[in-house]
């Protein structure tokens, strides 16, 4: 006799959002560094000449049909069914990408955040009528802080930058005056 129980129990690994598709046929990752074009100049900061680009991701996923939930009759009948039918994985899919709200993205490979389904293509042929192929390309979105700061109100900035707020400029580096050498006491 067989045991089914790990087939049960096994969790699928890869999700998009909260849907997860039977099967992944194809995932495709692209991480991309983009470079000034100038010229950088000898000792300088590189990091200040690159910037990644949002990741990508291209999913091929298959999701079966709704099926009955036992074998010796059509439960479907009763809308109990095992799985989501095609077009209802496919509206979910769409619902996904209309909602246009950062989702969490497993594959075998990675853990993305907040991507949104940048395209959607489904074909449907005599193959594929009970089931759902579709291609997904996702794309993250980079999110950022932002703060503000306080200023000076606009009749107290008579004198300009003296008068703003106190702002981060980095590190600074005091150097040495001039040496100041009295003629009349003979340089001691």
């Amino acid at each position: 006799m067989m045991d089914f129980s790990p087939t049960l129990f096994m969790q699928k690994k890869r999700k998009i959002g909260l849907l997860i598709p039977d099967v992944v046929i194809k995932e495709t990752h692209t991480d991309k560094l983009t470079l000034t074009s100038h010229p950088v100049e000898s000792g300088a900061n590189i990091t200040d000449h690159a910037c990644m680009e949002p990741a990508t991701l291209i999913m091929e996923v298959g999701f079966s049909g709704g099926g009955s939930l036992v074998d010796f009759m059509d439960t479907t009948a009763f809308g109990l069914q095992a799985y989501l039918s095609p077009a209802e994985s496919y509206q979910k899919l769409r619902d996904l990408q209309s909602n246009r709200q950062p989702l969490s993205v497993v594959t075998g490979k990675r853990l993305y955040n907040n991507m949104l389904i940048n395209q959607l293509t489904v074909t449907t042929d005599t193959k594929s009528e009970n089931v759902l192929f579709a291609s997904l390309v996702l794309t993250e979105v980079l999110i950022t802080k932002t703060r503000t700061t306080d200023s000076a109100e606009k009749e107290n900035m008579t004198q300009g930058a003296a008068t703003s707020a106190v702002q981060h400029n980095g590190k600074k580096v005091t150097k040495p005056g001039p040496t100041n050498v009295s003629l009349i006491r003979g340089g001691s």
